[in-house]
Protein backbone atom coordinates (compact mmCIF):
# COMPACT_ATOMS: atom_id res chain seq x y z
CA UNK A 1 0.00 0.00 0.00
CA UNK A 2 1.33 3.67 -1.08
CA UNK A 3 1.29 6.23 1.83
CA UNK A 4 3.96 9.07 2.61
CA UNK A 5 5.76 6.62 4.80
CA UNK A 6 6.44 4.44 2.29
CA UNK A 7 7.14 7.25 0.46
CA UNK A 8 9.48 8.96 2.96
CA UNK A 9 11.61 5.51 2.87
CA UNK A 10 12.41 5.70 -0.58
CA UNK A 11 13.38 9.41 -0.76
CA UNK A 12 15.53 9.01 2.58
CA UNK A 13 16.90 5.40 0.40
CA UNK A 14 17.64 7.92 -2.96
CA UNK A 15 15.17 5.72 -4.56
CA UNK A 16 12.97 6.97 -7.84
CA UNK A 17 9.06 6.97 -6.73
CA UNK A 18 6.68 6.04 -8.99
CA UNK A 19 4.44 8.38 -11.20
CA UNK A 20 1.08 6.48 -8.47
CA UNK A 21 3.64 7.70 -5.33
CA UNK A 22 3.80 11.31 -6.78
CA UNK A 23 0.25 11.05 -7.03
CA UNK A 24 -0.20 10.65 -3.49
CA UNK A 25 1.86 13.82 -2.65
CA UNK A 26 -0.24 16.01 -4.68
CA UNK A 27 -3.35 14.81 -2.91
CA UNK A 28 -1.81 15.46 0.72
CA UNK A 29 -2.22 18.43 2.64
CA UNK A 30 1.14 17.98 4.29
CA UNK A 31 2.87 20.68 2.55
CA UNK A 32 5.69 21.07 5.57
CA UNK A 33 6.06 17.16 5.21
CA UNK A 34 6.30 17.41 1.82
CA UNK A 35 8.62 20.35 1.60
CA UNK A 36 11.29 18.75 4.18
CA UNK A 37 11.53 15.43 1.45
CA UNK A 38 12.16 17.86 -1.13
CA UNK A 39 14.87 19.71 0.76
CA UNK A 40 16.34 16.72 1.69
CA UNK A 41 16.60 15.63 -2.38
CA UNK A 42 17.90 19.03 -3.07
CA UNK A 43 20.29 19.27 -0.51
CA UNK A 44 21.82 15.87 -1.73
CA UNK A 45 22.23 17.61 -5.42
CA UNK A 46 23.09 21.38 -4.37
CA UNK A 47 23.73 21.57 -0.79
CA UNK A 48 22.73 25.52 0.09
CA UNK A 49 23.56 26.33 -3.06
CA UNK A 50 20.83 28.86 -5.03
CA UNK A 51 21.90 29.53 -8.92
CA UNK A 52 20.89 32.97 -10.53
CA UNK A 53 21.94 34.78 -13.75
CA UNK A 54 22.36 38.12 -15.18
CA UNK A 55 19.83 37.76 -18.44
CA UNK A 56 17.61 39.58 -20.51
CA UNK A 57 14.33 38.80 -22.29
CA UNK A 58 13.66 39.48 -25.49
CA UNK A 59 10.48 38.85 -27.38
CA UNK A 60 10.95 39.85 -31.04
CA UNK A 61 7.24 39.80 -31.89
CA UNK A 62 3.90 38.87 -30.38
CA UNK A 63 2.14 38.42 -33.81
CA UNK A 64 1.71 34.64 -34.01
CA UNK A 65 -0.29 32.46 -36.35
CA UNK A 66 -1.75 30.46 -33.53
CA UNK A 67 -4.19 31.96 -30.96
CA UNK A 68 -3.78 29.99 -27.91
CA UNK A 69 -6.68 29.77 -25.31
CA UNK A 70 -4.44 30.42 -22.58
CA UNK A 71 -2.17 33.21 -24.11
CA UNK A 72 -2.24 37.16 -23.05
CA UNK A 73 0.77 37.48 -25.33
CA UNK A 74 -0.07 36.63 -28.60
CA UNK A 75 -1.88 39.41 -31.49
CA UNK A 76 -2.44 39.31 -34.86
CA UNK A 77 -1.01 41.67 -37.53
CA UNK A 78 -2.99 45.09 -37.32
CA UNK A 79 -4.40 43.93 -33.94
CA UNK A 80 -4.07 46.75 -31.35
CA UNK A 81 -1.11 46.39 -28.90
CA UNK A 82 0.98 44.28 -31.89
CA UNK A 83 4.39 44.59 -32.57
CA UNK A 84 7.48 42.91 -34.06
CA UNK A 85 11.16 44.24 -33.59
CA UNK A 86 13.60 45.06 -36.04
CA UNK A 87 16.89 43.46 -36.45
CA UNK A 88 18.62 46.43 -35.13
CA UNK A 89 16.56 46.74 -32.11
CA UNK A 90 16.52 43.45 -31.28
CA UNK A 91 20.53 44.05 -31.44
CA UNK A 92 20.35 47.12 -29.59
CA UNK A 93 18.48 45.21 -26.27
CA UNK A 94 21.33 42.76 -26.49
CA UNK A 95 24.39 45.22 -26.61
CA UNK A 96 22.80 47.01 -23.51
CA UNK A 97 22.34 43.55 -21.60
CA UNK A 98 25.92 42.90 -22.21
CA UNK A 99 26.98 46.87 -21.56
CA UNK A 100 25.04 46.05 -17.72
CA UNK A 101 26.86 42.71 -17.27
CA UNK A 102 24.18 40.37 -18.29
CA UNK A 103 25.62 37.06 -19.97
CA UNK A 104 22.41 35.12 -21.73
CA UNK A 105 19.92 36.92 -23.85
CA UNK A 106 16.11 35.00 -23.69
CA UNK A 107 14.95 34.94 -26.85
CA UNK A 108 11.47 33.42 -27.42
CA UNK A 109 8.12 35.09 -29.51
CA UNK A 110 5.21 34.54 -31.85
CA UNK A 111 5.09 32.24 -35.11
CA UNK A 112 4.90 35.48 -37.24
CA UNK A 113 3.43 34.76 -40.44
CA UNK A 114 5.59 36.70 -42.77
CA UNK A 115 9.04 36.61 -41.58
CA UNK A 116 11.37 34.44 -42.97
CA UNK A 117 13.78 31.75 -41.88
CA UNK A 118 16.49 33.89 -42.59
CA UNK A 119 15.60 36.20 -40.44
CA UNK A 120 15.96 34.44 -37.37
CA UNK A 121 19.50 33.17 -38.42
CA UNK A 122 20.55 36.92 -39.65
CA UNK A 123 19.33 37.72 -35.73
CA UNK A 124 21.42 35.11 -34.42
CA UNK A 125 24.72 36.03 -36.55
CA UNK A 126 23.81 39.96 -35.88
CA UNK A 127 23.74 38.98 -31.98
CA UNK A 128 26.96 36.79 -32.09
CA UNK A 129 28.53 39.91 -33.88
CA UNK A 130 27.32 42.73 -31.76
CA UNK A 131 27.74 41.57 -28.15
CA UNK A 132 30.13 38.32 -28.78
CA UNK A 133 30.60 37.06 -24.73
CA UNK A 134 26.53 36.64 -24.57
CA UNK A 135 24.84 33.45 -24.56
CA UNK A 136 22.08 33.12 -27.22
CA UNK A 137 18.82 30.79 -25.41
CA UNK A 138 16.34 30.95 -27.80
CA UNK A 139 13.09 29.40 -29.25
CA UNK A 140 10.89 27.18 -28.17
CA UNK A 141 9.99 23.30 -29.78
CA UNK A 142 6.77 25.48 -31.46
CA UNK A 143 9.02 28.13 -32.94
CA UNK A 144 11.63 25.15 -34.07
CA UNK A 145 8.72 22.96 -36.01
CA UNK A 146 7.08 26.16 -37.54
CA UNK A 147 10.75 27.55 -38.79
CA UNK A 148 10.81 23.54 -40.54
CA UNK A 149 7.58 24.17 -42.08
CA UNK A 150 8.25 27.96 -43.18
CA UNK A 151 11.61 26.98 -45.15
CA UNK A 152 10.98 23.61 -46.30
CA UNK A 153 13.92 21.59 -44.15
CA UNK A 154 13.91 18.93 -41.50
CA UNK A 155 13.83 19.23 -37.93
CA UNK A 156 17.64 18.66 -37.56
CA UNK A 157 18.87 20.81 -41.00
CA UNK A 158 17.36 23.74 -38.63
CA UNK A 159 19.10 22.96 -35.87
CA UNK A 160 22.17 22.75 -38.03
CA UNK A 161 21.77 26.04 -39.33
CA UNK A 162 20.49 27.92 -36.14
CA UNK A 163 23.63 26.10 -34.14
CA UNK A 164 26.10 27.82 -36.91
CA UNK A 165 24.30 31.05 -36.70
CA UNK A 166 25.04 30.88 -32.75
CA UNK A 167 22.14 29.72 -31.18
CA UNK A 168 23.52 28.27 -27.96
CA UNK A 169 20.79 26.63 -26.17
CA UNK A 170 17.21 26.40 -25.80
CA UNK A 171 14.97 27.67 -22.37
CA UNK A 172 12.52 24.59 -23.32
CA UNK A 173 9.04 26.56 -23.50
CA UNK A 174 5.80 25.64 -25.63
CA UNK A 175 5.50 21.99 -23.50
CA UNK A 176 2.66 23.41 -21.24
CA UNK A 177 0.66 20.00 -20.00
CA UNK A 178 2.34 17.27 -22.52
CA UNK A 179 -1.01 15.48 -22.19
CA UNK A 180 -3.21 15.29 -25.32
CA UNK A 181 -6.14 16.01 -23.29
CA UNK A 182 -5.56 18.90 -21.62
CA UNK A 183 -3.68 20.51 -24.63
CA UNK A 184 -6.39 20.12 -27.15
CA UNK A 185 -8.35 22.20 -24.10
CA UNK A 186 -5.46 25.26 -24.22
CA UNK A 187 -3.59 25.13 -27.27
CA UNK A 188 -4.93 22.88 -30.02
CA UNK A 189 -3.32 25.06 -32.52
CA UNK A 190 0.29 24.04 -30.89
CA UNK A 191 2.15 20.77 -32.25
CA UNK A 192 1.24 17.55 -30.11
CA UNK A 193 3.21 16.97 -26.97
CA UNK A 194 4.77 14.02 -28.39
CA UNK A 195 5.86 15.99 -30.83
CA UNK A 196 7.45 18.81 -28.54
CA UNK A 197 9.13 15.79 -27.31
CA UNK A 198 10.39 14.43 -30.27
CA UNK A 199 12.02 17.98 -31.10
CA UNK A 200 13.65 18.37 -27.57
CA UNK A 201 14.63 14.96 -28.41
CA UNK A 202 16.69 16.04 -31.52
CA UNK A 203 17.60 19.37 -29.68
CA UNK A 204 19.37 17.09 -27.22
CA UNK A 205 21.00 15.35 -29.65
CA UNK A 206 22.15 18.07 -31.66
CA UNK A 207 24.53 18.93 -28.70
CA UNK A 208 21.72 21.67 -27.59
CA UNK A 209 21.50 21.79 -24.01
CA UNK A 210 17.49 22.81 -22.92
CA UNK A 211 14.98 23.16 -19.86
CA UNK A 212 11.53 22.02 -19.62
CA UNK A 213 8.52 23.57 -18.63
CA UNK A 214 4.96 22.68 -16.63
CA UNK A 215 2.27 25.16 -17.15
CA UNK A 216 -0.38 24.32 -14.30
CA UNK A 217 -3.24 25.70 -12.77
CA UNK A 218 -5.79 25.56 -15.48
CA UNK A 219 -7.68 23.08 -16.60
CA UNK A 220 -5.49 19.73 -16.05
CA UNK A 221 -5.54 17.54 -12.62
CA UNK A 222 -2.58 16.65 -10.31
CA UNK A 223 -2.68 13.31 -12.61
CA UNK A 224 -1.74 15.18 -15.74
CA UNK A 225 0.91 16.77 -13.97
CA UNK A 226 2.45 13.61 -13.02
CA UNK A 227 2.07 12.29 -16.50
CA UNK A 228 3.72 15.56 -18.04
CA UNK A 229 6.59 14.97 -15.34
CA UNK A 230 6.63 11.56 -15.97
CA UNK A 231 7.27 12.04 -20.27
CA UNK A 232 10.31 14.56 -19.25
CA UNK A 233 11.91 11.90 -16.56
CA UNK A 234 11.43 9.73 -19.29
CA UNK A 235 13.32 11.60 -22.25
CA UNK A 236 15.98 12.64 -19.46
CA UNK A 237 17.14 9.13 -19.01
CA UNK A 238 17.46 8.84 -22.51
CA UNK A 239 19.25 12.08 -23.33
CA UNK A 240 20.65 13.81 -20.10
CA UNK A 241 20.09 17.04 -22.00
CA UNK A 242 17.30 19.08 -19.76
CA UNK A 243 18.89 21.40 -17.61
CA UNK A 244 16.15 22.60 -15.36
CA UNK A 245 12.47 22.04 -15.14
CA UNK A 246 10.05 25.31 -14.40
CA UNK A 247 7.02 24.90 -13.06
CA UNK A 248 5.05 28.17 -14.66
CA UNK A 249 2.16 28.91 -12.71
CA UNK A 250 -1.19 29.78 -15.10
CA UNK A 251 -1.90 33.62 -14.71
CA UNK A 252 -5.92 33.98 -15.99
CA UNK A 253 -6.49 37.30 -15.36
CA UNK A 254 -6.04 38.53 -19.08
CA UNK A 255 -6.53 34.90 -20.75
CA UNK A 256 -9.57 33.48 -22.34
CA UNK A 257 -9.53 30.45 -19.64
CA UNK A 258 -10.22 33.38 -17.05
CA UNK A 259 -14.03 32.85 -16.48
CA UNK A 260 -13.71 29.41 -14.67
CA UNK A 261 -10.07 29.45 -13.75
CA UNK A 262 -8.96 31.26 -10.44
CA UNK A 263 -5.15 30.24 -11.11
CA UNK A 264 -2.50 28.62 -8.55
CA UNK A 265 -2.09 29.42 -5.00
CA UNK A 266 0.96 29.72 -2.58
CA UNK A 267 0.32 26.23 -1.48
CA UNK A 268 -0.23 24.77 -4.53
CA UNK A 269 2.79 26.66 -6.11
CA UNK A 270 5.28 25.14 -3.65
CA UNK A 271 3.71 22.04 -3.82
CA UNK A 272 4.30 21.46 -6.84
CA UNK A 273 7.88 22.77 -7.02
CA UNK A 274 8.78 20.44 -3.92
CA UNK A 275 6.86 17.56 -5.61
CA UNK A 276 8.78 18.28 -9.43
CA UNK A 277 12.07 18.06 -6.89
CA UNK A 278 11.46 14.64 -5.67
CA UNK A 279 10.38 12.71 -8.33
CA UNK A 280 12.48 14.44 -11.36
CA UNK A 281 15.38 12.71 -9.85
CA UNK A 282 17.60 12.83 -12.78
CA UNK A 283 17.15 16.81 -13.16
CA UNK A 284 20.20 18.69 -11.40
CA UNK A 285 17.86 22.10 -10.75
CA UNK A 286 14.57 22.83 -9.95
CA UNK A 287 13.87 27.03 -10.89
CA UNK A 288 11.63 29.30 -9.29
CA UNK A 289 10.29 31.26 -12.10
CA UNK A 290 9.70 34.79 -9.71
CA UNK A 291 8.00 36.25 -12.60
CA UNK A 292 4.78 34.15 -12.09
CA UNK A 293 5.19 33.46 -8.80
CA UNK A 294 5.89 36.19 -7.61
CA UNK A 295 9.03 37.44 -5.32
CA UNK A 296 8.09 36.22 -1.55
CA UNK A 297 6.69 32.88 -2.58
CA UNK A 298 9.98 32.22 -5.06
CA UNK A 299 12.12 32.96 -1.64
CA UNK A 300 9.78 30.47 0.23
CA UNK A 301 10.59 27.91 -2.48
CA UNK A 302 14.17 27.82 -1.53
CA UNK A 303 13.39 25.64 1.18
CA UNK A 304 11.01 23.15 -0.49
CA UNK A 305 13.68 21.88 -3.03
CA UNK A 306 14.75 24.86 -5.48
CA UNK A 307 18.20 25.80 -6.60
CA UNK A 308 17.37 28.20 -8.91
CA UNK A 309 15.38 31.85 -8.98
CA UNK A 310 16.44 32.59 -12.80
CA UNK A 311 18.06 36.03 -13.16
CA UNK A 312 17.19 39.92 -13.57
CA UNK A 313 15.11 38.92 -16.87
CA UNK A 314 14.55 42.77 -17.98
CA UNK A 315 11.42 43.21 -19.36
CA UNK A 316 9.84 40.28 -19.99
CA UNK A 317 6.41 40.42 -21.55
CA UNK A 318 4.55 37.21 -21.54
CA UNK A 319 3.99 36.65 -18.19
CA UNK A 320 3.16 40.11 -17.26
CA UNK A 321 0.93 40.54 -20.49
CA UNK A 322 -0.97 37.81 -18.41
CA UNK A 323 -1.15 39.42 -15.41
CA UNK A 324 1.75 38.89 -13.30
CA UNK A 325 2.38 41.35 -10.67
CA UNK A 326 5.59 41.04 -10.12
CA UNK A 327 8.36 43.59 -11.38
CA UNK A 328 9.43 43.36 -15.00
CA UNK A 329 13.29 42.86 -13.71
CA UNK A 330 14.95 42.08 -10.18
CA UNK A 331 18.19 43.78 -9.85
CA UNK A 332 21.37 41.43 -9.15
CA UNK A 333 21.95 42.97 -5.47
CA UNK A 334 18.21 42.43 -4.91
CA UNK A 335 18.44 38.74 -6.27
CA UNK A 336 21.28 38.14 -3.59
CA UNK A 337 19.07 39.43 -0.81
CA UNK A 338 16.61 37.22 -1.79
CA UNK A 339 18.33 33.93 -1.72
CA UNK A 340 20.98 35.31 1.35
CA UNK A 341 18.04 35.90 3.19
CA UNK A 342 16.48 32.91 3.13
CA UNK A 343 19.69 31.18 4.62
CA UNK A 344 21.24 29.71 0.94
CA UNK A 345 24.21 30.73 -0.59
CA UNK A 346 23.52 33.31 -4.08
CA UNK A 347 25.88 31.21 -6.86
CA UNK A 348 25.75 33.66 -10.46
CA UNK A 349 26.14 31.22 -12.96
CA UNK A 350 26.10 31.16 -16.91
CA UNK A 351 24.03 29.72 -19.31
CA UNK A 352 25.16 26.33 -18.61
CA UNK A 353 25.27 26.02 -15.11
CA UNK A 354 29.19 27.29 -14.85
CA UNK A 355 29.31 29.45 -11.62
CA UNK A 356 30.89 32.74 -12.40
CA UNK A 357 30.69 34.27 -8.55
CA UNK A 358 29.48 33.08 -5.14
CA UNK A 359 28.69 35.27 -3.07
Amino acid sequence: MINFETISQKVENNQRISSEEALVLFTSNDLLAIGKLAATVNDRKNGRNVFFNVNRHINPTNICVNRCAFCAFSRTTGQEGAYALTLDEIIQRAVAAEAEGATEVHIVGGLHPDLPFEFYTDMLQGLRKAAPSIHIKAFTAVEIDYFARISGLTTEEVFKLLMAAGLGSMPGGGAEILVEEVRNKICPEKISGQHWLEIIRLAHLAGLKTNATMLYGHVESFADRVAHMEMLRNLQDETGGFQAFIPLAFQPENSDLKLNIRGTSGLDDLKTLAISRIFLDNFVHIKAYWIMLGEKIAQVSLAFGVNDLDGTVVEEKIGHDAGAASPQSLTKDGIIRLISKADKIPVERDTLYRPIRTF
